[in-house]
């Protein structure tokens, strides 16, 4: 018998939370339900979802940053249909295949000088877990350091470099020499430094979890006393690389120089997972450095023909179409809109990132009454109030965001690249309409409470059903 994806979707269409509920993740489809967020989407198109009813919503998330280029995009399409109709030879192990060696020459030519060899895997945490061992590899020594605040993956090793407990909480020890630094703190790096045992400084350019920046002198010194205390910088871009900030690289905005640099997300064009790292052939030539050690870091799929078309054709994309500029010219559109906005509802503390990875940072007004407002969901959990404003730009605008980290009361927009001046106005008057809402009543939060009742009540009813069918 044929498979037929048509028949199966239609078949089983509507069960998705009741699939994830019993065979994966329990509590996540408790939390889509709670915040109401519960959809069934049907397909995309560019920066929109759409759900069964031919509803759109604006994507402000983008997949955490993998649809640069939108939702079917026909260029990735047409180059993958291409991939699969050529039939090509694929994983064939003891072989060095023709597209990985293209897409790692493409790469390499948008990299500083000094970055002369890939290596590829599936997603990014995979690749920071190629970075710690090729730093340690490298250098001869144990010894990573990391930011408060950072996010570089969930995989054993990217969680000991972690800047947040909540992640790391019940999984017991890991890697040793695993160290956190205060962000941006020169003398806390020094003090470690000085120890000579450090491999390896690893750094978001800028913070996914808060969307959090340093000034370029700051970013400077850290160069600087890596380099004099013979310590890799390795910069993870897994997020902020690939046309996000308005530059290929986040750190061009800061004229870096990493050892190693860490790509994934936005490389996939949205359809086949891939990874990249990044470095010299000094560092590489640390792991392989004999025959005999030419598998000794590797991956199955490391070499896999659909995520390097993939790769390809997105790299393609990005010269044709220009994304880079646009993501920059979007990203000043941003600033300006944003701070505007600002000057009319002082909920809004502050406005930073770089192209369009922004984040907007809520905080308490200075009129008496809003600020009552504001305190009043405080008390109720740190930094409810960007959740407060996320749920109703999800049901009454239909746009989808998020906040950027637990407790902070930021509110990261990661829109497809391809978002224009159309994009960012109807999320500007979005949110003008909730804070002008907030400032004027209650009614704003009622919503909210609102919402949460109805998603308990939804789990609950879902619950005795399960229950009924058990028995």
């Amino acid at each position: 018998m044929p498979f037929d994806l048509d028949e199966l979707l239609r078949s089983r269409h509507g069960e998705n939370f009741e699939l994830h509920a019993k065979y994966l993740n329990p509590q996540l489809a408790k939390v889509v339900k709670t915040l109401g967020f519960d959809r069934f989407y049907e397909h995309g198109e560019g920066c929109y979802l759409i759900d069964e009813d031919g509803t759109r919503y604006l994507d402000m998330l983008s997949g955490f940053g993998v649809f640069a280029l939108g939702r079917s995009h026909p260029v990735i399409k047409d180059a993958l249909d291409q991939a699969l109709r050529a039939d090509l030879p694929n994983m064939v192990q003891i072989d060095c295949a023709l597209l990985p060696g293209l897409l790692a020459e493409q790469l390499i030519k948008r990299s500083p000088s000094n970055i002369e060899r890939a290596f590829f895997c599936n997603s990014g945490a995979e690749a920071v877990e190629a970075s710690i061992k090729f730093a340690r590899a490298s250098t001869g020594r144990n010894r990573v350091l990391y930011f408060s605040h950072a996010y570089h993956g969930l995989t054993m090793g990217a969680l000991s470099l972690n800047g947040s407990a909540d992640f790391k909480d019940g999984f017991g020890s890991l890697l040793p020499g695993a160290s956190e630094v205060p962000f941006g703190d020169l003398d806390a790096l020094n003090k470690d430094l000085r120890a000579g045992d450090v491999a390896a400084l690893i750094v978001e350019p800028i913070q996914g979890k808060g969307v959090n920046e340093l000034e370029t002198a700051q970013w400077r010194a850290i160069e600087v006393a890596l380099r004099d205390a013979g310590a890799l910088l390795i910069c993870d871009e897994v997020q902020t690389g690939i046309g996000r900030t308005g530059k290929f690289y986040a750190f061009e905005h800061y004229g870096l120089t990493p050892d190693i640099i860490t790509v994934s997300k936005a490389l996939s064009g949205g359809y086949v997972p891939v990874a990249a790292m990044l470095t010299s052939d000094k560092i590489l030539r640390g792991v392989y450095s004999s025959m005999d050690r030419a598998m000794v870091h590797s991956t199955t799929f490391k070499g896999n023909q659909l995520a390097m078309v993939a790769g390809l054709a997105t790299l393609q994309v990005f010269d044709d179409e220009g994304v880079v500029a646009h993501a920059a010219a979007m990203g000043d559109l941003w600033k300006s809109k944003l701070g505007a906005l600002a000057h009319e509802h002082d909920f809004i503390h502050d406005v930073r990132g770089q192209g369009q990875m922004i984040g907007i940072e809520f905080g308490a007004p200075s009129a008496r009454k809003a600020r009552r407002r504001f305190r009043m969901v405080e008390t109720a959990r740190t930094a409810m109030f960007s959740q407060t404003l996320v749920v109703p730009l999800f049901q009454r605008h239909h746009i989808l965001t998020q906040v950027a980290a637990d407790n902070v009361n930021v509110i990261k927009l990661l829109p497809p690249l391809i978002a224009g001046e159309t994009e960012i106005d109807l999320f500007i008057e979005a949110l003008d309409e909730l804070l002008s809402d907030a400032e004027r009543s209650s009614g704003f939060l009622v919503d909210f409470g609102v919402t949460m009742a109805k998603g308990a009540l939804r789990r609950t009813r879902t619950k005795s059903s399960s229950t009924r069918e058990t028995r």
